[in-house]
């Protein structure tokens, strides 16, 4: 069929975009909106159940920093190789993507390491009482959310090696770096929350 004067020919516009305009990073958004309701509600829960307690945490001491500051701390230094990453992505270096993203999962699975360690010194059980079940659910959470992202994170790392790399699998990479971004702040809350209010108050 010919073409007609008000046909448009769309066959060179690119079949992927970073940003707002990819269907991946609403997607993401949209899972982060998710997650976040989630902590808002166990965060909700926690300071529903502290006006009834005559000491917080009630029957404990504070828990302890080391392990949960070492943690923050981590994640914060976790943006580096997480910005480096979308800038590669967003260069369309391959080199770049591969060495960035490596490093960046390297970081997760030490923060995973780290939220362990945090478990294991935490300064109550699950089922102690009610502080304890809210606090670990807290955690528990977040942890699942940095469990995910991490997963994610080697699942494209693998990719970016084994596959051939289009602009698509850069635009994932992107999309991903944000979830990251994500992990990272929200940490930071819930380091504020379990491990601070009990010593503001």
């Amino acid at each position: 069929m010919p073409r007609r004067a008000t046909d448009i020919d769309l066959s060179e516009l690119p079949d992927y975009l970073f940003g707002p305009g990819a269907i991946g990073f609403w997607g993401g958004i949209a899972f982060m909106l998710i997650e976040g309701v989630g902590l808002v509600l166990v965060i909700g829960a926690y300071f529903y159940l502290l006006p009834y307690e005559q000491e917080w945490p009630p029957g404990a001491p504070p828990p302890p920093l080391f392990w949960a500051t070492s943690g923050v701390l981590l994640a914060l230094l976790s943006e580096i190789p997480n910005v480096l990453t979308v800038r590669r992505a967003k260069q369309q270096s391959k080199p770049g993507v591969q060495f960035w993203i490596v490093m960046t999962a390297l970081f997760g699975v030490a923060l995973l390491v780290l939220r362990g360690l945090e478990f294991q010194a935490f300064n109550v059980r699950w089922d102690q009482n009610a502080y304890g079940s809210i606090t670990w659910a807290v955690l528990i959470m977040h942890h699942a959310d940095v469990i995910t992202d991490v997963y994610d994170t080697f699942v494209l790392a693998a990719m970016v090696f084994a596959k051939p790399v289009d602009g698509r699998k850069f635009s994932d990479v992107n999309d991903n770096a944000v979830f990251w971004h994500f992990i990272v702040v929200t940490w930071v809350v819930v380091y504020a929350v379990v491990y601070w209010v009990p010593r503001w108050l």
